[in-house]
């Protein structure tokens, strides 16, 4: 049986070159591909060579929810495994993100923020 693999996420933001910039200068990610998209949109993806974010925007998008998780279909969080935990929280204080929901268990350690779009990532050490 083949063995599947998570390829992408898509998800909706305000301006996808500027969270592109960002998640690249946090996780030294790549841009992988830029240009038109679905319904007249622009789309950024982000990552490495074996997975990306596909960063969407048509205009300006309608607010979120006020709480993924009551929202069927809702996304959470994005889960980003890295192996300096401290150093990539460093450069989320200073981007000006707040670190949130600090857990350290057998395996890792991991840390929450929000970004201006007001989407959750989980960053999380197993080193």
């Amino acid at each position: 049986m083949a063995v599947a693999a998570l390829e992408h996420v898509n998800i909706t933001v305000t301006d996808p070159e500027r969270t592109a910039r960002r998640l690249c200068e946090l996780f030294d990610w790549k841009i992988r591909w830029k240009g038109r998209a679905k319904y007249d949109g622009f789309t950024v993806h982000v990552g490495s060579d074996d997975s990306y974010l596909a960063i969407y925007s048509k205009g300006t998008p309608s607010d979120p929810a006020a709480e993924s998780y009551f929202t069927r279909g809702g996304l959470n969080h994005i889960g980003v495994t890295v192996d300096d935990l401290d150093t990539v929280e460093a450069k989320v204080e200073a981007m000006g993100y707040t670190p949130h929901s600090h857990a350290d268990y057998e395996p890792g350690r991991r840390f929450y923020f929000h970004n201006e779009d007001g989407i959750e990532f989980e960053v999380v050490s197993y080193a």
